[in-house]
């Protein structure tokens, strides 16, 4: 289990010298036992508020269950230290091997023999201001009455062979983990942050696929290819969004005439399609942790999505089609990424939940994710808008890896494989290792249906576990950012309701916090489930899913990443009368 120390309580005068405590711990899962007591020599000399990994130890007698400090992470108040705590909390390979590393550090660049020679094109990445790999390129031109495109993505494969040591760490990994003050890459930085990574004025092997798109949005002429690439800059999306908006940089400036022109209008008949399609185009929030030189919280913000964000995506959905498409038509299995329609019981109790907000929605029989849009649609600019997103959300299926091609009905498409982010997904590195057996530009045969369905599953399993570690290790930060405000009032707005409390989300952070039913003025209260409402007894005071609230922040624990509210017009609870 992964714990953190508390500090030192007084020893038991009459206890054996063995199981005198020394400190206690509280646990970092907030499903596990509150407290465990660290018996005297079993601390390895951590000192108050450490963040440590524990195992327990056996128990002689009553009172709390003993454990052994076996591993210490650092200082809880260093916000560097909270991401090694979902680390340690899910098992996520960190450490490479030495066979791998060495793999990695004897890569080498590739030769332009028997490659296509993009060197001239004036591809260029466009990722976030904080991105440190780089893996896919874009470059468009006008042609005809739309656009020919090219997207190039780093050709891992070159350097990752199926079997090597570096092969069976990526797919130990599954993918690369995001914290915001690190990166647990899939692959060694030598390749992830060097020779796979797409840099400015350095050549770089890559495979690309070159798509006529129609003022329409249709796709045609798909054809992919193995080069070698210089790509002509490193953009992030906010440069790229202010020189649309008139105000480019020297940067920007720098780039041929007429090529931010091409990438958005190719773009915008994407877009066409895209709406034609009718996909569902959930808004969450991103929440950005920032931090400032001593690893301390600056500050958190939602991740603004621009258009530039929305054409890179565009891109590469165009471009993950059609590896879809290409192997389908050459029938060489590979992982799709597949999105299960809801369950059609989710779906009614969605239907029936939205009713109750006065928003309709059809029939379940003939749903479909246009349907689910439009209501995203309607509510975009309402107080409902954050709840009605988290309600369709979590009415969803998550999205998996499959060789059986089911579909994505989230973005409304019979075939779908994901081939952009090989230095990040293995998923992605597998489809292009299909791609080059298909265009024979390797010899070999693809992996069979039941090994596909094996690697799939663990992968999936892999990107679920960082998912799950990302959010928690988002609600950590955000918690240790709030134990500084406690007293502090903040705008929220309702989530959900239950017998024991409300939740909430805080706007400010996008963390989840809740206001126990013990926090509200004294009254008896009534939760009534079909109408989703919570209410007083005199019906003075009604609480209901998507209201905004004023809260007061009243405890953070830093740990474990939960955060209590009260009222601002309520007492703290130790001044408060009791019932």
């Amino acid at each position: 289990g992964l714990f953190r120390a508390l500090g030192d309580t007084d020893p038991a005068a009459a206890a054996p010298a063995r199981f005198r405590p020394a400190g206690r711990l509280t646990p970092a899962d907030r499903r596990a036992r509150a407290e465990w007591v660290i018996p005297m020599g079993e601390d390895d000399d951590a000192p108050d508020n450490e963040i440590v990994i524990a195992i327990p130890l056996p128990q002689s007698g009553p009172g709390l269950h003993p454990a052994r400090i076996i591993q210490r992470l650092g200082p809880q108040g260093d916000a560097r230290t909270i991401s090694m705590v979902a680390v340690a909390m899910h098992g996520i390979p960190h450490v490479f091997g030495q066979e791998a590393l060495a793999q990695a550090r004897a890569a080498r660049g590739v030769s332009p023999d028997g490659r296509t020679d993009l060197r001239d094109v004036p591809l260029v990445t466009i990722d976030g201001a904080d991105a440190r790999d780089f893996d896919d390129a874009i470059y468009a031109e006008p042609d005809g009455d739309g656009f020919r495109i090219t997207v190039a993505i780093a050709d891992v494969a070159w350097y990752v062979h199926p079997g090597s040591a570096l092969d069976r760490e990526a797919r130990l990994r599954g993918n690369s983990v995001y914290f915001p003050d690190r990166v647990i890459p899939m692959l060694p930085e030598e390749l992830s942050n060097g020779w796979c990574s797409l840099r400015p004025g350095e050549d770089r092997g890559c495979i690309f696929v070159d798509m006529h798109i129609a003022a329409d949005g249709a796709v045609s002429g798909a054809r992919f290819g193995r080069g070698i690439m210089r790509s002509a800059a490193r953009l992030t999306y906010e440069q790229v969004q202010a020189a649309r908006d008139g105000a480019p940089d020297t940067t920007m400036l720098s780039l041929p005439d007429g090529l931010l022109d091409s990438l958005f209008g190719a773009w915008e008949c994407l877009s066409r399609a895209r709406a034609r399609r009718g996909t569902l185009d959930l808004d969450m929030p991103e929440r950005q942790v920032h931090l400032d030189d001593a690893g301390l919280i600056e500050s958190i913000h939602p991740r603004i999505r621009l258009d530039s964000h929305r054409l890179v995506e565009e891109f590469m959905i165009a471009a993950n089609v059609a590896a879809a498409r290409f192997l389908e038509g050459r029938h060489v299995p590979c992982l799709y990424r597949i999105h299960a329609p809801p369950t059609p019981e989710r779906l009614e109790s969605l239907r029936r939940t939205l009713d109750m907000m006065g928003i309709s929605l059809p029939p379940v029989g003939g749903l479909r994710a246009a349907d689910l849009d439009r209501v995203l649609r309607e509510v975009s600019s309402s107080d409902q808008a954050p709840l009605v997103n988290e309600l369709v959300l979590r009415a969803q299926n998550q999205a998996e890896y499959s060789p059986d091609p089911i579909g994505h009905f989230g973005l409304s498409l019979p075939a779908y494989a994901h081939f952009t982010s090989p230095i990040r997904r293995y998923a992605d590195l597998l489809t292009h290792r299909a791609l080059l057996v298909a265009a024979k530009l390797e010899s070999g045969s693809a992996p069979d249906h039941t090994e596909l369905e094996t690697t799939g599953q663990a992968i999936t399993q892999t990107e679920r576990r960082a998912a799950q570690a990302e959010r928690e290790t988002l609600e950590r930060y955000a918690a240790t950012w709030l134990q500084a405000r406690v007293g502090t009032v903040m705008d929220a707005h309702i989530s959900g309701l239950s017998r024991f409390g409300i939740f909430t989300v805080l706007d400010a952070t996008g963390t989840s916090a809740l206001l126990p039913m013990s926090a509200l003025p004294e009254d008896q209260w009534h939760h009534d489930e079909k109408t989703q409402t919570l209410s007083a007894r005199d019906a003075t005071m009604v609480f209901r899913p998507g209201q905004a609230l004023r809260v007061r922040i009243e405890e953070a624990c830093a740990i474990r990443g939960t955060v209590l509210l009260a009222l601002p017009d309520t007492l703290p609870p130790r001044r408060r009368r009791r019932p």
